[in-house]
């Protein structure tokens, strides 16, 4: 069992839902978050005070699956997100799951993950 954690642009989020269900993954997590990464930060002006804005909108995505669909769940990611004349297109991390409990009915391991 793996818990896959995407931060990604959030243009791209509708696009790797579609890929992500297209693979038959349907259980996943998403948060709005701030990060940064290698932008340069972004100057805006607001009521004539210049800002600067170092933490930019990220999406965080958390899809929890068996071995058997890693690599399926990180394909649908990196498909859509990469580009490569684009730099920032965001990090995928893998992470071994100890342990798993369907709260409802109490199953464990890879049947409680789904």
């Amino acid at each position: 069992m793996k818990l896959i954690i995407a931060v990604i642009q959030p243009e791209e989020l509708p696009e790797i839902k579609e890929e992500l269900l297209k693979r038959k993954i349907y259980k996943f997590t998403i948060s709005n978050v701030l990060g940064q990464g290698m932008e340069f930060p972004i100057h805006e002006v607001y009521r004539g005070i210049s800002h600067e804005i170092k933490l930019l909108k990220k999406v965080r995505i958390e899809i929890a699956v068996n071995n058997e669909y890693t690599e399926q769940a990180v394909e649908a990611i990196t498909k859509v997100a990469k580009k490569d004349e684009d730099k920032g297109r965001g990090k995928i991390f893998i992470i071994p799951i100890e342990e798993c409990i369907r709260i409802r009915t109490g199953e464990t391991g890879p049947d409680a993950i789904g």
